[in-house]
């Protein structure tokens, strides 16, 4: 069991609920460690990661020689222990494994470990008008803007992603990711937190309807960064210097030859239906070959009935047609829906 659901009183236990805390065992930890952590990693992800230091985490992706993505992850700088280098960053669980062995296939003569770290994620959302409340009962500050990231008692706190202070969802609700290990989870053990336990399919569904893919099992070479928005949500560095597939992502931006996005839709729940990442995405009005795939979803049960919210990449003209369908020409259709930033 997730350790954290030990920590949170039960919602009617508690006396004032100030956050939700949502376990993800989704999501796995991974540390590198070592004089050349920074640069080894620096010269295999998409993003730079040794420009913003420790007070900043950063969104890459993992690619192919081909560009392909075989990860999308969150890393960042740890605060230096006798000065040795340490990036600690998370991926999915279900891909972590594969992916630092192949990682360890290119160390050769650098001077590093890379391996799992023994920590645990959990997802946080808070009102704005509670932020202040939760700062108390932590005793340390919370990162404030996206990316910012917070090494403190309780564990690392990296600003996620957020609709906060965007007037179109006429929202203020706060994110973060919140790691912790053993030690922090025996430090938790002294307060009180007045939290209350989420769904972590709902925090899969904020991450979606937010514009954040993430790669598993099933998607893993299938996408090219900017197929998945990555550079547009700052998960790719054209200035940085080379990593495996490099070129490719370049050329593809510098050239401006993206045939495909990620869009954001919805579909009514058909139990009849398992979709799943990785499934053919198509265009109704065209012939019957598929135009997309899908990328994640997530289940979210409203007054209305079961919705399933999903990313998919899809071509231009397919989306503006806006007859799209999973499965196949003739599965759920996908009713189109806005993500946060603009796409073209």
């Amino acid at each position: 069991m997730h350790p954290f659901f030990s920590l949170i009183p039960s919602e009617d236990s508690a006396a004032q609920t100030l956050a939700t805390v949502y376990p993800l065992d989704s999501l796995a930890v991974f540390e590198a460690k070592g004089q050349d952590a920074l640069t080894f990693l620096q010269g295999q992800l998409t993003n730079d990661i040794v420009s913003p230091g420790v007070g900043q985490s950063r969104l890459a992706g993992y690619c192919t020689a081909q560009g392909r993505l075989l990860a999308t992850m969150v890393l960042g700088q740890m605060p230096d222990i006798d000065h040795v280098p340490t990036v600690r960053g998370m991926m999915r669980a279900d891909i972590l494994a594969p992916v630092l062995k192949r990682l360890s296939m290119f160390i050769l003569r650098s001077k590093l470990t890379l391996q799992a770290a023994q920590a645990y994620v959990a997802g946080v959302t808070a009102p704005s008008s509670d932020r202040a409340a939760l700062v108390s009962q932590l005793g340390h500050p919370l990162p404030e803007s996206t990316w910012e990231t917070l090494h403190g008692p309780t564990g690392i706190w990296i600003a996620a992603p957020s609709s906060a202070g965007n007037a179109q969802h006429n929202t203020t609700v706060n994110r973060w990711w919140w790691i912790a290990d053993q030690d922090h989870v025996d430090h938790l053990k002294q307060l009180k937190l007045e939290m209350a336990i989420g769904s972590p399919e709902s925090w899969a569904c904020q991450d979606i309807q937010l514009g954040l893919p993430w790669i598993e099992s099933r998607t893993q070479d299938l996408f090219i960064p900017q197929t998945l928005n990555l550079e547009l949500i700052g998960g790719v560095s054209f200035t940085k210097g080379c990593y495996p597939g490099q070129e490719i992502v370049a050329r593809s931006h510098y050239r401006g030859t993206v045939k495909k996005r990620m869009a954001l839709g919805c579909v009514t729940k058909n139990d009849a239906l398992e979709l799943i990442p990785g499934m053919d995405i198509f265009d109704a009005a065209q012939d019957d070959q598929p135009c997309g795939r899908l990328i994640n979803v997530a289940n979210l049960s409203s007054t209305d009935g079961p919705t399933q919210w999903l990313l998919f990449e899809t071509t231009f003209d397919a989306f503006d047609r806006q007859q799209l369908r999973v499965a196949s020409a003739n599965g759920p259709a996908i009713e189109i829906a806005s993500l946060p930033y603009a796409t073209r």
